[in-house]
């Protein structure tokens, strides 16, 4: 077979810098200790990328050294489209960003690494939280009510707000103060409560009521947009997530497959921009929520594909038919035994494109499928400034 054509490399999220000293980004919340999340900020960029190829081709030796292409970076500031805040503090003086190690909140709202305008609405933000009055929950003492402030930006800078709180009480507190929170944060076009009465570690509970709009509207460069609602996830790298579906795009359209099934499907990223070099594509997701955002995206796009609501192994499994390609993109723990030895067995499929943001269950999946072979591997730097990455692999059967 001819070689697949290679994607040029891209610098998505390098557009604006941060001033470099060896192309290395000055932070003052990590040098004065406030913040060390970002983990890599004082290595350069250029050394992180390869640390992180370096790392991927130790985990993945059976990949060979010409099927790896040149890895996508995700730039060195202005790149997430979604800040997690925690809400600290107290009423009248709220801070937004992490907890401290004595779990009191540490205000990052000047955090160079999220997107413009999300930075440039935080004080605002900040302003409306103090005038509704409601106290920041105090994770020491187990008690408030407000917890977190969830912000995600579309390219077109239109905000989704989803505010985590602690009681029905403060979810009737800003649905009365809606009105003025569209006056402080005009590019609010969704703006949801969730309800998290216990006192746990995550970040969201169960109940989301919606106060405006249903999803927002996240352009990827292919001529439509895929629709987030508040409980759906998208990457956290606008840019390196329109390169990586790009790539997965490519790579389907070189395979040829006359079916195709997007498993762990998410919002459909995958399977609507492969849709166009395919006859049958069919996305599973577990969340339901995402699969109403996948076929809203199909719909308003006019791409023929179909969405279900279920587990990827399990409908697997139980499926009579058989694909001729089949695109993975599991959580951290990756795809597991059970579906990686369904892909090794089902002769019928010829391609698999398995995209992974964890390379340790990456190597331990592909072990397991010695059948299909790595023909092309691609690093994509999805969040820079730690030891995350995203890997994608194009398997072909042997």
């Amino acid at each position: 077979m001819s070689p697949v054509r290679r994607l040029p490399v891209e610098e998505p999220g390098d557009r604006t810098r941060l001033p470099l000293a060896g192309d290395t980004p000055v932070c003052h919340y990590f040098e004065a200790g406030r913040c060390r999340s970002c983990t890599l900020i004082e290595t350069p960029a250029a050394q992180q990328l390869r640390d992180k190829e370096e790392r991927c081709r130790a985990l993945l030796p059976g990949v060979p050294e010409q099927a790896w292409l040149p890895t996508v970076p995700g730039g060195v500031r202005d790149f997430r489209n979604k800040a997690k805040l925690v809400v600290g503090g107290r009423p009248g003086r709220v801070t937004l960003g992490i907890l401290g190690p004595d779990g009191a909140g540490v205000d990052l709202r000047d955090c160079l690494i999220q997107q413009p305008a999300i930075r440039a609405m935080i004080p605002d933000l900040a302003r409306f939280i103090e005038q509704t009055g409601l106290p920041p929950y105090d994770v020491p003492k187990r008690r408030g009510e407000l917890k977190f402030v969830h912000v995600t930006v579309s390219p077109s800078e239109e905000l989704m707000l989803r505010f985590v709180v602690r009681s029905a009480q403060a979810l009737e507190v800003l649905r009365d103060r809606l009105p003025q929170l569209r006056r402080a944060v005009p590019a609010a076009t969704v703006v949801s409560v969730n309800l998290l009465p216990e006192h746990k570690a995550v970040l969201e509970g169960e109940r989301e009521e919606l106060l405006l709009g249903s999803s927002l509207a996240m352009d990827t460069g292919a001529g439509f947009a895929l629709h987030l609602r508040p409980q759906s996830f998208f990457q956290t790298n606008t840019g390196v997530a329109r390169a990586l579906y790009a790539q997965a795009a490519e790579w389907i359209g070189f395979a040829g497959p006359d079916s195709l099934w997007d498993l762990y499907c998410g919002v459909g990223g995958f399977a609507l921009h492969c849709a166009g070099s395919v006859r049958s594509v069919l996305g599973v997701e577990i969340s339901e929520e995402a699969v109403r955002s996948a076929r809203r995206s199909a719909r308003e796009a006019g791409i023929t594909a179909r969405f279900e609501a279920g587990d990827a192994t399990a409908f697997a499994l139980g499926s009579e038919e058989i694909p001729e390609a089949v695109i993975v993109n599991p959580p951290r723990r990756g795809i597991g035994g059970e579906l990686a030895g369904w892909l090794e067995e089902a002769h019928g499929i010829r391609h698999v494109v398995y995209s992974s943001c964890n390379p340790e269950s990456l190597a331990v999946d592909l072990a397991a499928m010695p059948s299909l072979a790595v023909r092309e591997a691609r690093v994509f730097d999805m969040f820079p400034h730690t030891r995350h990455l995203e890997v994608a692999v194009l398997l072909e059967r042997r």
